[in-house]
């Protein structure tokens, strides 16, 4: 396993750790490596029942590793579409898998990272987290979030929080439906144990993984066309004049002139 992604397993829990604080956890290639397969490898073990995911430093997730998107800006897009691909493909497993997964967000979740929170089952968050798909604002376009989070809090929602790129608080996330509940900061690690415990005890580990895949089944056709249209429209974005200088200005600290 990766450095970037750190795993145990304690009490039929799997628990999956973020680990670029120093980065504030951006999703670079190694880490979207790194959880797929903490994920796959999970997902297989028979010891575990629920999956925690958290993070490691002051923020949850940043979202894309910008410096790496600048990079990507001078590959084909065929390269560009291949490695949008292999993000949908961790959104995909983690939305779809039959165990359950639970966000311990201990900080922030911005752009791909609260792309991760919109795929989890359930989200327990501190009352300072802020949350945002903030993609529009470097020129960028939120493409495969948006088939998750319209699945799960509805077209409006999802049009108000991405077209605007607005930071939201952890209350205003909760009301929206994009994460379970606020903790504490003392009492988060307590409330998502607790939860995940619950789960473990009291409910069916078949009949939750059953339901789980029932639910997913739902609009898996028109989830599955739309997340391939999104991944083109993820590669063509990077390439877009709009992107190149969101992201040059985001890196040189200043604001782009729209």
């Amino acid at each position: 396993m990766t450095h970037a992604v750190l795993t145990r397993v304690e009490n039929r829990i799997g628990f999956i750790k973020l680990n670029r604080p120093e980065k504030r956890n951006a999703l670079s290639p190694e880490l979207i490596s790194g959880l797929h397969q903490a994920f796959v490898e999970m997902d297989q073990r028979e010891d575990v029942k629920v999956i925690i995911l958290e993070a490691v430093g002051k923020a949850f997730c940043a979202g894309a590793d910008l410096a790496y998107l600048q990079d990507l800006q001078s590959y084909s897009y065929v390269k560009n579409l291949e490695d949008s691909n292999h993000l949908k493909e961790l959104l995909t497993l983690i939305y779809t898998m039959p165990k359950i997964v639970i966000a311990n967000i201990q900080g922030h979740a911005l752009a791909g990272g609260c792309g991760l929170v919109t795929v989890c089952d359930f989200a327990f968050s501190v009352p300072n987290a802020l949350f945002g798909y903030t993609e529009v604002r470097i020129g960028f376009v939120p493409a495969l979030v948006s088939v998750f989070l319209a699945e799960q809090i509805g077209m409006a929602k999802t049009q108000e929080l991405l077209l605007s790129g607005e930071l939201i608080s952890a209350a205003k996330a909760a009301e929206l439906g994009l994460i379970t509940e606020v903790c504490h900061d003392e009492f988060l690690q307590k409330g998502v144990m607790d939860f995940a415990n619950k789960l473990i005890d009291q409910n069916s580990g078949f009949s939750m993984a059953a339901t789980k895949t029932l639910l997913r089944s739902i609009n898996r056709d028109k989830r599955e066309k739309a997340l391939l249209n999104a991944s083109e429209v993820n590669a063509k974005a990077r390439s877009h004049e709009d992107c190149i200088k969101g992201i040059s200005s985001f890196l040189n600290k200043n604001n782009p002139d729209w």
